[in-house]
């Protein structure tokens, strides 16, 4: 799975560490069309590894991974590594974790979905990511991103509850009784009797 280009020998090689394969490839094209090699991890021990193999000198790192996640990645890179430039990418919902992982040794964070030139722009910053989005100053509630959450997953499994609840861990009529209170926030009507 972990892949190195050899057309642009001359290239800055990049690492990216993230669990979807399909985000993974559509970066790894897009970077090496620009001119880098690409390294590919998909979990925390690939990302240490290749790192080692490859000496990159920028990595790309997605904070949501199985297992030991993309924070344990970033403060391992970052304390083995410490000229590399790492950038973090997060859904939404976690921008404070985001923070977190700059406090760890990341030059930047994005969110997704990001597009490769974002993501290049991003290393090359020069003034800190300390903007404090409306969203940030006022975090939503865990209630609110839960819902945000089984609405995207439920999405994702083109409303097929059983797949979302599978794909959620949890047992489908867990699922309903969520949905069915709806939008944490927005009063739901009563149910007629």
């Amino acid at each position: 799975m972990n892949s190195l280009s050899d057309t642009t020998p001359d290239g800055e090689t990049i690492l990216i560490t993230d669990d979807d394969k399909a985000f993974c490839a559509a970066l790894t094209g897009a970077f090496r069309r620009r001119g880098f090699k690409v390294v590919v991890a998909h979990d925390y021990d690939d990302a240490i590894s290749e790192a080692e193999a490859w000496n990159p000198g920028r990595a790309v790192v997605d904070l949501r991974m199985p297992g030991r996640g993309g924070l344990e990645v970033v403060g391992e890179l970052h304390q083995k590594h410490p000229s590399m430039k790492i950038v973090v990418l997060t859904g939404y919902g976690s921008i404070a974790t985001a923070v977190e992982a700059m406090k760890l040794g990341a030059v930047h964070y994005l969110t997704k979905p990001a597009e490769p030139d974002e993501v290049l722009a991003a290393f090359d910053r020069t003034e800190p990511a300390t903007e404090v989005t409306e969203e940030s100053a006022n975090p939503r509630s865990l209630e609110e991103v839960e819902w945000e959450h089984l609405q995207r997953v439920l999405t994702d499994c083109a409303g097929n509850i059983s797949e979302a609840a599978r794909r959620l861990g949890m047992h489908r009529r867990s699922l309903q009784r969520k949905l069915a209170r709806g939008r944490p926030g927005e009063g739901v009507a009563p149910l007629e009797e």
